[in-house]
């Protein structure tokens, strides 16, 4: 279906005395990463091996020059990151879903965008093994203030203990340098037969991830079971536990593991029972929204709604439902360059739309 743009004056619909939500575009089929350009523009990336490219105007334009990827269950083209100095060098960061030997494998690829074409095309991290299946690939990109790239990888669904063992990237973090070379800093660089990119273990399936805008730290949330979804503050070298640590079950109802802390391992921040299924991940610090300044934003895709987690300092002390009226599953949240917020919603039709201030009357 071509993306259809709607009017935004008329179709904006006041929601809550706080906000207004402005459809942008629907039609976009399971999109899943967003980034703001310096033009203003906006890169969308649909799961199915889709990149658009959506003028100021809303006209959308096909990029071409990606890689061979693998379109299956939740693997395909994934998220999106711009380099820190991208207004100079032009490097795009996209993650996807990557065929080979065993089945296919979370991957990480940068290229130059140049108006409607990927060019000088670089794989800077594959994930190893390679597993069947077509689910958990995790896939979240993000830049710190350091300029040191995190990569969010999934245990891949049906090797759950692999998150536990150094010897693969399932259910880690990866920390690269810009160009996919491993900082000589890294926890495990040293340690025998060790996967070096490793920052930190035990993850289930990790499709959140923020840089705190104070402290500099990279948060996450993951996916549980049937419950047990987490918020995690990450720390370098640490496990996070699963799956000998967990509060959620077998979608089946059976015992995972009777193990809610163990010594040794990091307790989430915030566990969400039953679970709401975290997507996307953002610390607002836009004007549009001063009440909100500093709060950790989450999409929930059953859940369907967002999340706004209110802090104090390292703590979550607070929860709020927004949006339960739109009725969505809410993938990917990029706050705009104006203070607004984007949202991007998984549905075959699937939306982007705006958050903005309610008009005054």
């Amino acid at each position: 279906m071509p993306i259809l743009l709607l009017l935004l004056s008329l179709l904006a619909t006041p929601l809550a005395a706080e906000y207004r939500v402005l459809p942008l575009a629907q039609g976009l089929h399971h999109p899943w990463g967003l980034v703001e350009l310096p033009s203003g523009e906006l890169l969308v990336s649909e799961r199915r091996g889709r990149l658009l490219r959506l003028s100021v105007n809303g006209n959308p334009t096909t990029i071409t020059g990606l890689p061979t990827l693998t379109n299956a269950g939740q693997g395909g083209l994934l998220d999106l990151a711009l380099h820190p100095n991208f207004a100079n060098n032009r490097w795009l960061y996209f993650s996807y879903s990557q065929p080979g030997k065993g089945g296919s494998g979370t991957a990480v690829a940068r290229a130059q965008l140049h108006g409607s074409t990927l060019r000088n095309v670089e794989v800077i991290f594959v994930q190893h093994p390679k597993t069947s299946g077509s689910a958990h690939f995790g896939s979240r990109l993000v830049f710190d203030n350091q300029g040191y790239l995190f990569i969010t990888t999934g245990e891949r669904y049906h090797s759950r203990d692999m998150a536990q063992r150094l010897d693969n990237h399932l259910g880690k973090i990866l920390r690269l340098h810009d160009d996919g070379t491993v900082p000589a800093d890294n926890p495990f660089i040293h340690t025998p037969n060790a996967k070096p990119e490793i920052w930190s273990y035990g993850h289930r399936n990790i499709q959140g991830a923020a840089i705190h805008p104070h402290s500099g730290v990279l948060w996450t949330h993951e996916h549980g079971p049937r419950g047990g979804d987490e918020v995690n503050l990450i720390k370098a070298g640490a496990n996070y536990g699963w799956p000998l640590v967990t509060h959620g079950r077998e979608y089946s109802g059976g015992v995972i593991s009777q193990n809610t802390h163990l010594d040794g391992m990091e307790d989430p921040l915030w566990v969400w029972v039953p679970s709401i299924a975290p997507s996307g991940m953002l610390f607002y610090r836009g004007q549009h929204f001063p009440q909100w300044q500093n709060s950790l934003f989450v999409g929930a895709l059953a859940g369907r709604k967002l999340v706004r987690l209110t802090l104090d300092g390292p703590k979550i002390i607070g929860e709020q439902a927004l949006l339960e009226e739109l009725d969505v599953r809410i993938r990917t949240l990029v706050q705009a360059k104006d203070g607004g917020i984007y949202l991007l919603t998984d549905e075959t039709n699937g939306q982007l739309l705006k958050l903005l201030p309610a008009i005054d009357e």
